[in-house]
């Protein structure tokens, strides 16, 4: 007998399974994602309900909840919230909003255009402990700009553009930014340009081409888009402590969890931290989503009308 014939089951044995999977209702292809589903399972929804339940079993006892509560009480490990948000979000907004235009008219021909892109999203290969020390070089007080600055006499003193607010941010926009792009311009390329000419043929401007025929249909992107910009800033941790105050204005949460874990080695409120991380990312993921579909059908139906 040959190799092929032994290595998959005869032609009526195929046909006969596929017999039984079409009268239980399974299609074939949805086989083949049970790789992808215990591939999560074993990496996403096992470690998650780990955590989960490791987040109700506080070292000192108290009840279920007492981990929670000793969170939400103490003001300066529930500030930490507000703090990663006046960081995430901003930064995923500016991200999103330079992305747009620039993939609006990246969606035309032009010339050195991939020449150009790869500049746009070279950042995204660097990382962010590259680059933090970049901005440390650049833009700390003995860095170059600041020097340059003093050199030609125009400041008196350096500026506070590190170890602060603006150091974190300027990372998160940094290495925020190519991967907005890329997903903004990717969903913005899959636009059949033919939609905009016959907006124009209509006799409408260029302003009214863009929103209200072509951002509509890159609103989608724009979500997503905006969405993986905040999740990977709201875990902003290298930069927050390089680049950043780790003990004041930056501390965000994933440094209350790494302390809790690494520092105070309480596993348990590290997991109570990171399950609060998830609920305000998904709260903000909900708010995020429910305002793309009420902005889609709004635009959907003025274009209808």
């Amino acid at each position: 007998m040959s190799r092929a014939a032994t290595a998959e089951p005869p032609v009526p044995a195929r046909r006969a399974l596929r017999h039984r999977l079409a009268a239980v209702g399974i299609d074939r292809l949805v086989l083949l994602a049970i790789p992808a589903a215990a591939t999560i399972a074993l990496l996403f929804v096992y470690p998650f309900l780990y955590g989960l339940g490791l987040s109700f079993q506080p070292l000192d006892g108290g009840g279920a909840l007492a981990n929670y509560r000793a969170f939400f009480n103490d003001a300066y490990q529930a500030s930490t919230i507000a703090k990663t948000l006046r960081l995430a979000l901003p930064a995923a907004l500016l991200n999103v909003a330079v992305s747009v235009p620039i993939a609006h008219k990246m969606r035309q021909p032009m010339r050195f255009k991939r020449l150009i892109t790869t500049a746009l999203i070279l950042p995204v290969t660097l990382g962010t402990v590259l680059v933090a020390e970049g901005l440390i070089r650049y833009f700390g007080p003995n860095g170059w700009f600041n020097q340059a600055l003093l050199g030609l006499g125009l400041i008196d003193s350096p500026l506070p553009l590190t170890n602060n607010y603006v150091g974190v941010f300027a990372s998160l926009v940094i290495t925020g930014f190519p991967l907005a792009l890329l997903i903004v311009l990717g969903h913005a390329s899959g636009i059949d340009p033919d939609v905009e000419k016959a907006a124009a043929t209509l006799g409408a401007s260029p302003t009214q081409r863009f929103w209200k025929v072509t951002f509509p249909l890159m609103l989608p992107g724009v979500s997503i888009a905006f969405l993986l910009a905040f999740v990977a800033a709201f875990a902003v941790f290298p930069s927050a402590v390089m680049v950043g105050n780790p003990s004041g204005e930056t501390r965000v949460i994933s440094i209350a969890a790494y302390q809790a874990a690494y520092e105070q080695f309480d596993f348990p409120m590290a997991s109570t931290i990171a399950m609060v991380m998830a609920a305000v990312e998904l709260a903000v993921i909900a708010v995020i989503l429910g305002l793309r579909s009420r902005l889609y059908r709004g635009a959907t139906a003025g274009g209808k009308g």
